[in-house]
């Protein structure tokens, strides 16, 4: 192999490790929050109705952030908006790390989510410019990878909150190393991509295409959202199982979907994403149904991890289709999906409580089961184009 094609070679193994890098300091930058919640909401004596305003205040700042960035990347190269994004994202965290009372808090929380939002579309968006280049699929283990680093942060917070040091400490900590990885990761990001004279970046609006995959988007996360919250009280008060039980079933889900995104490269290059996302949502919808069903919980916890193991391969597809339906607009189109997915998250919870409220829990979770079988008679959608 010649010098020149060994230089040609590495760039873009460089640049997949990149990418992964800031799939994993987003992750981990959203765990060290979410660890140390309890910490903050005793530090500075918060009910549960002030914790609520200080979460959406993250999603807020996020989706306000993807309605803006996605043109940025598309306009200026998501390599150009990734690396600046990625050390702010990090310094936002001194923010609500250092807030001494709930307004300062909620404000730092909205940068913090404007941080994580424009990160979150650049890097999706530069992952598909990798896997241009590539050849391959590889943008699934991506998303693994922030499932590793939500695991990071979520460890290291734990580590910390036992060793009893502040949260203020421990989130400048973390800010500076995220910050010097992130400095690090960027000199491997790819340049812009050559755009074609007269493309479509200059168009407005969206199209239909790219709304349905955000509709499919939202239905995925509307499950993933439920099971956060759901499956250890369905566990708990409808099969009557001991708190150590019910914690188990999203922690079995959470480990399934992140195990299967590491396979989902390997499936979607033997199958294709239809055929993929069509058996994926059938496994997640009747897996749940038939755990729901059954009504045991053995039969429960088998469920919820059929249903991560379903789930795991659904939305990197989706977002790979979305990105790559027009790649001058790449960044505009999956900042679209990616707020309809936010949805999702935001609205499972409360959908669910809402139908459970009005029917039973076993119903309510009936619904993301029901959606993700409709994702699967939907995944002709998501055909290469």
């Amino acid at each position: 192999m010649s010098e020149t094609t060994e230089k040609t070679v590495a760039v873009p193994r460089q640049a997949r490790w990149a990418v992964t890098v800031y799939f994993v300091i987003t992750g981990a930058a959203l765990g060290t929050w979410t660890a140390r919640i309890p910490a903050i909401k005793q530090d500075l004596g918060l009910d549960d109705a002030q914790v609520t305003l200080a979460l959406f205040a993250v999603a807020a700042g996020s989706v306000l952030a993807m309605q803006v960035v996605g043109h940025l990347s598309d306009r200026l190269g998501s390599a150009r908006v990734l690396g600046p994004a990625g050390i702010a994202m990090a310094a936002s965290l001194l923010l609500p790390g250092f807030a001494g009372s709930l307004p300062v808090l909620v404000i730092g929380l909205l940068v913090f989510g404007v941080g994580h939002g424009t990160v979150d579309v650049a890097m999706n968006t530069h992952s598909l410019q990798v896997q241009r280049r590539y050849g391959r699929p590889i943008v699934s283990t991506f998303h693994a990878m922030f499932s590793v680093g939500g695991l990071l942060g979520a460890g290291v917070g734990a580590l910390a909150a036992h060793a009893e040091i502040g949260v203020g400490a421990h989130f400048a900590l973390v800010a500076a190393a995220l910050g010097v990885v992130s400095v690090i990761a960027r000199r491997g990001l790819l340049p812009p991509e050559e755009r074609v004279p007269g493309s479509s970046v200059r168009q407005r609006g969206i199209s239909p295409g790219i709304v349905f995959l955000g509709v499919l988007a939202f239905f995925c996360s509307l499950g993933e959202g439920s099971m956060a919250d759901w499956s250890p009280l369905y566990l708990h008060d409808v099969l009557l199982t001991s708190p150590a039980v019910a914690a188990t079933g999203y922690a079995v889900f959470s480990a399934m979907m992140a195990t299967f995104r590491f396979l989902g490269d390997f499936l979607v290059a033997r199958l294709g994403p239809v055929v993929l996302v069509r058996g994926c949502g059938a496994v997640a919808g009747v897996g749940l149904g038939g755990a729901l069903l059954l009504q045991h919980p053995v039969a429960a916890i088998i469920g919820f991890a059929l249903f991560g193991i379903g789930l795991s391969c659904i939305i990197p597809q989706v977002f790979n289709a979305a990105g790559n339906r027009d790649p001058s607009r790449s960044g505009r189109d999956l900042a679209q999906v990616s707020t309809l997915g936010y949805g999702g998250l935001l609205a499972g919870p409360v959908a669910i409580g809402l139908i459970s409220s009005w029917t039973d829990l076993t119903i309510g979770l009936a619904v993301p089961a029901l959606l993700a079988i409709f994702v699967a008679l939907s995944a002709r959608a998501l055909r290469p184009r």
